[in-house]
Parts: C-alpha cells; sequence; structure tokens
C-alpha cells in the first residue's frame, strides 16, 4: 500500500496502482448487503478503484432494549461510521436515508441517492394469521412497531388493533414474531424485506391511505467529506434524479417542521410530467389529531426563473453535482412550504404534545 497526499493506492501483482476507497457500514445484514449493492454500482462505473468495506457497530445496533424514539439520539446508526469518515478511516458510508438527520455535521454531505426502492411499509403477518388483513385481524390483535408514525397512522385506522414496540433488526424482529405468539403482525419497510430477499413474507403492502412513509425511506445515500471533491464526483454518478427530487423536498418538509423520529410524520412523494407532488401530515402519539396537505411544484429544466443558484450548495445535507440547480431549489422550497402551511394550521402544537407524551413514556 503506498499514500499520495489524502490518497491511498494499491499494486496488483502486474505492478499496476489502483486507488483504495474504503466504505463503511454498519455491520447488520442489510446494512452489509445494502454496501455492497452500492460498491457493485461503484466497481462497474469505475473498474479502476480497488473497493474495501470496513463493517463496524452503532449505538443504534447496540441499544436493543429501548425504543427508538425514546433514546433521543437523532444520530443513532450514523455517528459511529461519520467519526471514522472524520478520522479519514474510510472515504464514503453507506446509509439508509431515512435514518441520517435533515442537518448533517459539519464537513459532510450526501454525495449520491440511489434509486429507491419500494418506499412504502409491509405487514407481516404471524403464520397462524395467513391470509388475513389488517382489517380482518381479531379485536386487540397485537402489531408490533417501534415506529411512532407507524403506530398513529395505524390506529386511527384500525382502531381495533394494539401497538406495541418490537426493536432489533430484521432477522429479529422476524423471529420474534415467528417463534412467539405475542405479536399477531409486524409492521417493516418494504425495502429492507426486499433486499434481504424476504419478499415472500410480505403478506401486504400499506396503501398511502392507510399509512404514509418515513422521509427518506426506501433510499440508500452515500455520505462523504464535503471538501473530498474527486469522492463527490465519482459517486455523484449514483445519483437517481427523481429520488433526489423526491427526498429533498421530503427532508426539507422535516426539517422545516422540526420533526425527527420522535415525532410522528409522514410524507408521501411523486414525480409525474415534470411536476414533483409532495403530501406531507403530521400526527398525535395516538393518530387522532392529524394535519394533512398535498403541494407541487413544476421541476420542468427550462424553469429560469432562478437563474443564480449554486450548483454545489448543500440542500438538506444533499450535494447534487450533475442535477440542475433550479429543480434542486424547487424541489427544497416545495418542502418548506408544504411545512410551513401546516405550521399555519397548528402541526407545531401536535408535535410538541406528540414529543411531551412520547418523553414521558
Amino acid at each position: 500500500m503506498m499514500e499520495e497526499g489524502p490518497y491511498k493506492y494499491i499494486r496488483d501483482g502486474s505492478g499496476k496502482a489502483s486507488r483504495l476507497i474504503r466504505i463503511g457500514t454498519r455491520k447488520s445484514q442489510l446494512a452489509r448487503i445494502q454496501t455492497d449493492s452500492v460498491a457493485d454500482k461503484l466497481k462497474e462505473l469505475h473498474p479502476d478503484v480497488h473497493l474495501e468495506i470496513v463493517a463496524m457497530s452503532t449505538m443504534g445496533d447496540v441499544i436493543l432494549d429501548k425504543a427508538l424514539s425514546k433514546i433521543g439520539e437523532k444520530s443513532l446508526f450514523t455517528k459511529e461510521l461519520e467519526n471514522a469518515l472524520e478520522r479519514n478511516e474510510v472515504d464514503l458510508v453507506v446509509h439508509s436515508l431515512k435514518d441520517l438527520p435533515t442537518s448533517l455535521p459539519a464537513g459532510f454531505t450526501i454525495g449520491a441517492v440511489l434509486k429507491r426502492e419500494n418506499p412504502h411499509d409491509a405487514v407481516v403477518l404471524h403464520p397462524s394469521n395467513a391470509g388475513k388483513t389488517l382489517d380482518t385481524l381479531p379485536e386487540k390483535s397485537v402489531i408490533g412497531t417501534s415506529s411512532l408514525r407507524r403506530a398513529a397512522q395505524l390506529k386511527k385506522r384500525f382502531p381495533h388493533l394494539e401497538f406495541k414496540d418490537i426493536r432489533g433488526n430484521l432477522n429479529t424482529r422476524l423471529k420474534k414474531l415467528d417463534e412467539k405468539d405475542d405479536f399477531a403482525a409486524i409492521i417493516l419497510a418494504a425495502a429492507g424485506l426486499k433486499r434481504m430477499g424476504w419478499e415472500n413474507r410480505i403478506s401486504l403492502i400499506l396503501e398511502p391511505e392507510d399509512c404514509m412513509y418515513a422521509v427518506g425511506q426506501g433510499a440508500l445515500a452515500v455520505e462523504v467529506r464535503a471538501r473530498d471533491t474527486d469522492i463527490l464526483e465519482m459517486v455523484s454518478v449514483l445519483h437517481d434524479p427523481d429520488t433526489v427530487l423526491r427526498c429533498i423536498a421530503e427532508r426539507a418538509f422535516l426539517k422545516e417542521l422540526e420533526g425527527g423520529c420522535s415525532v410522528p410524520v409522514a410524507v408521501h412523494t411523486k414525480v409525474k410530467d415534470s411536476q414533483l407532488y409532495l403530501t406531507g401530515a403530521v400526527y398525535s402519539l395516538d393518530g387522532s389529531e392529524s394535519l394533512k396537505e398535498t403541494m407541487e411544484t413544476s421541476i420542468a429544466l427550462g424553469d429560469k426563473s432562478l437563474e443564480n443558484v449554486d450548483e454545489r450548495a448543500q440542500r438538506v445535507g444533499v450535494t447534487a453535482i450533475n442535477l440542475p440547480a433550479n429543480s434542486l431549489a424547487a424541489a427544497e422550497r416545495l418542502g418548506v412550504d408544504l411545512a410551513k402551511l401546516l405550521l399555519s394550521k397548528g402541526a407545531k402544537e401536535i408535535l410538541t404534545v406528540a414529543r411531551q407524551l412520547n418523553d414521558a413514556r
């Protein structure tokens, strides 16, 4: 191994040097699968680069006896990875975008948001309930989810069901469901199940009218050091334009609301005919109170109303150097405007009460 300035190189048998890029990831099986998929894409696009994967445990992987929303740390699954990035032990880190707070620590940026997998939530029924739906489950059936967002929406929609926290990685949660009779069903992100190759466990996908998804759900993000322009260039080819625009709007919405994972905030986005549509909602913990609105904006390339936008600007933590800056700015503004609309209707009060009640649980 040779070092040249900040770069590391590896020589192969024939004496050819190739640049070494180290990718940080969480140790869980799903995180490894997600990281491998990003590494494979990078390898395809930059065959001359040598990739090495460095796996580590994060606080969110270690504290398994508490509900996520109670730990109260925004960067539960990301802090240790960012520390490694800061110490130059890795060059990029792969995350589930929904684990990344809307404001990143100084010096970091999301250099790529990959094409989104199905962002919806999935119901996985206990084997004894095969063929049922949430509607047809018996009265007082217990549903496992540690997400306040999922519980708030589903309590309102399915008042005959009860909801209890369930923590652990995907493998652990499915095991808890299958091996005990504590839960009639659990709710998981469809994306994780699909990436693990466990699509056959999905009993049904929840449509937006039953349960809207979390900000960034189903998308993978590559976090880099903001000053590493060459690495930014390298990963920027992984950006999926529609996913980036949708997720910037979603993140801007959440940031303006000041929501984190300790409050029930949900979104739904789509891009159609150069229009970006964003539906956003906030809920009380029991789902009895809610506010939900939809707005849209044009993301057509010809829109010159924002001539002097900085191409390298970070928008809610995302740097998208190869995408039209005016479309990115429009997406960000859409999120902010929708949040302001909900705030003007009383969203702050709903979220403040939800936060206080959750803290007191």
